[in-house]
């Protein structure tokens, strides 16, 4: 049996208001009455409703945090940035990973959310958003800017600009590129850096060098299945995400081919693995963009209404995937 605000006025003989003075601590109650309901609620074991309490405060000191999936590790470090922020102001953090995430985009459940999931519909984020309600974004910019949606994005274009300019300093011409979801701005950013930077230079690029991958591990192997039909390899692989690099090592090695003599390899993250394998990529600090994404929109709830859009700086790790000096010795 669920205990009610009703069951225990009845069992202090008290009015429901009154329990609810009690339970919200307002000086308008007796101490002897304040001291019998919280000893009933005590012996009826009585856990007040949260959800209730917030329909009348506007406030349940919760925010949320939706993401796609799990397959990618830094999410783990940008929820540690958001709940540490979160913790430390006194907001409790739910996080989602489903489609049913909007109905928890209420203010009678959390105020307010971040959303770092491409497949959530504009549409979703529009009707949810509002003065009561706002909205941090990641990795995501609105087509038309919304009053209270604020985007915190990473700046992809300069550090793979950075990135490609040192790989043909170093003698690398023949490129092919892994890229994620075509849609996502991310992955725009990066192929435009790449492509930029190339014609700058007057080195080509074949359509045919692109591969469409989903960021996942399983995505950068099957480019490699089919790159190797092709009758010349490339110098270098360009890949738009870490877990995609991986996946392309992993089936380059498989064929026998060394990194980098063979072929040299890039990625785009530092994922833990990164390291461990010694790939060359793009450091981004998801620590330390989860607790900005939670300080802007805790702000936001408080009052603040900054919205202007946010970017966070990246920067190239140079590790063993990818030569010093190339030398063709093909």
């Amino acid at each position: 049996m669920v205990i009610g605000i009703r069951d225990i006025a009845a069992a202090a003989g008290v009015s429901v208001s009154t329990v609810s003075n009690v339970m919200n601590n307002r000086p308008n109650v007796g101490e002897a009455v304040r001291a019998r309901v919280l000893k009933i609620c005590k012996e009826m074991n009585y856990i007040p409703n949260a959800a209730g309490k917030s329909l009348k405060s506007r406030k349940s000191k919760t925010i949320l945090f939706n993401f796609s999936d799990f397959d990618r590790s830094f999410y783990l470090e940008i929820i540690e940035g958001i709940n540490d922020y979160a913790g430390a102001n006194g907001y409790d953090l739910m996080i989602c990973t489903t489609k049913s995430c909007e109905k928890y985009m209420h203010n009678s459940l959390t105020d307010g959310c971040i959303i770092l999931d491409g497949r959530m519909k504009t549409e979703t984020l529009l009707r949810a958003a509002r003065e009561q309600y706002p909205i941090v974004t990641l990795d995501r910019v609105l087509a038309v800017p919304h009053p209270h949606i604020k985007s915190l994005v990473v700046n992809n274009y300069d550090p793979v600009s950075e990135m490609m300019e040192e790989i043909l300093r170093r003698g690398y011409r023949k490129c092919a590129f892994i890229g994620g979801p075509e849609h996502t701005d991310d992955n725009k950013e990066r192929f435009q850096a790449f492509l930029d930077v190339l014609n700058k230079s007057d080195i080509p690029f074949r359509r045919e060098n692109y591969f469409s991958g989903d960021y996942r591990e399983n995505s950068g192997g099957q480019a490699v299945k089919i790159l190797m039909l092709a009758e010349e390899l490339p110098e270098i692989l360009i890949c738009a995400n870490d877990n995609m690099a991986i996946g392309a090592m992993k089936a380059l090695q498989e064929r026998g081919l060394r990194i980098p003599e063979d072929v040299a390899i890039t990625g785009f993250d530092d994922c833990e693995r990164a390291e461990t394998l010694g790939l060359t990529t793009v450091t981004i600090p998801n620590y330390e963009r989860g607790y900005l994404a939670a300080r802007s929109l805790i702000e936001n709830i408080n009052g603040k209404n900054n919205f202007e859009p946010m970017k966070i700086s990246a920067a190239v790790t140079w590790r063993k995937t990818v030569a010093p000096i190339f030398i063709n010795n093909k």
